[in-house]
């Protein structure tokens, strides 16, 4: 993860939080921590409210709103996209050309307008390329 800004996307983080999720949770930290490291981390809004809404609501051991708060603000620390109408626009055209979610492509647009080389994700194709995005499972044994 040497090579460049590298967009992270909810379930990562989530992972990072959710001690059960076993092998994910390991890994998820190390990523996490090693974007710490470096500054190579970009975010978006859109994945700071998916993480907070996952992390109080949908793991087996959810946080309190206080200590989730606090993770968001950290991860506020890194370079935030702000979804705006660009980016919504640019993930209508994901969507009809790629066949992702709306919301996955607004993901896949938020990185490219962050500049990320990378994006971590378990939610697309490993290996794929869109519009000079790589597009990484870090889940995927290789």
């Amino acid at each position: 993860m040497k090579d460049g800004k590298i967009f992270v996307d909810t379930n990562i983080i989530v992972y990072a939080y959710d001690i059960s999720a076993g092998e994910k949770y390991n890994k998820a930290v190390e990523i996490m921590k090693e974007l710490w490291n470096t500054g190579h981390g970009i975010i978006s809004t859109q994945v700071l409210q998916e993480f907070f809404v996952n992390v109080t609501r949908k793991i087996k051991q959810p946080l309190d709103v206080i200590t989730a708060k606090a993770i968001v603000k950290d991860l506020l620390k890194w370079k935030t996209v702000t979804v705006d109408g660009e980016i919504i626009i640019e993930a209508i055209d994901i969507h009809g050309e790629h066949k992702y979610s709306f919301w996955d492509s607004v993901v896949i647009a938020s990185a490219v307008e962050g500049g990320a080389r990378t994006l971590l994700s378990e939610d697309f194709s490993d290996r794929q390329k869109i519009k000079g995005l790589d597009i990484k499972n870090p889940f995927v044994n290789r």
